[in-house]
């Protein structure tokens, strides 16, 4: 089985899954253009990419914003901690708001690990690093992202 068909592809809404706050408010579709025509396609993400951006955008999602549309538990408790200070216990909070959003997720089979530490370089900023197994795969996706407190 493909990765195309395990995962499936979608449009691409990040531009780069390692930053997701390069996500800009009215820029959230990205263009391709085919070589062979000029023609210009609307970009996908297939495979770890299209899985990494899933789990992106759940994190990045309020939990109850998308309720009106039907997904009711969709997104993660995340942005409660928006305006928090950077303390033990907020990061064992993101830690288990990231844990709780990760088991909503179908395509995630089993975590492995969740570590949520202090950016030296920005102290309002946490770093949340997760290993986990998707279903139908036997390597372990690594997905390491920021998290901005103010």
């Amino acid at each position: 089985m493909s990765d195309n068909t395990r995962w499936g592809a979608d449009l691409r809404l990040l531009d780069n899954l390692l930053r997701q706050n390069d996500l800009d408010v009215g820029e959230d579709l990205f263009v391709t253009e085919r070589l062979e025509t000029g023609q210009i396609d609307l970009e996908t993400v297939v495979a770890d990419d299209n899985l990494k951006q899933a789990l992106l955008l759940r994190f990045l999602t309020r939990r109850g914003e998308l309720e009106p549309l039907g997904h009711p538990t969709y997104g993660s408790r995340l942005f409660d901690l928006l305006g928090e200070r950077n303390t033990l216990a907020n990061r064992n909070r993101a830690k288990l708001y990231v844990l709780e959003a990760l088991a909503m997720e179908p395509r995630v089979a089993e975590v492995l690990r969740v570590t949520v530490e202090t950016n030296r370089a920005e102290p309002t900023q946490i770093d949340i690093s997760v290993s986990l197994r998707p279903i139908y795969a036997d390597t372990v996706l690594n997905l390491v992202f920021p998290f901005f407190l103010e």
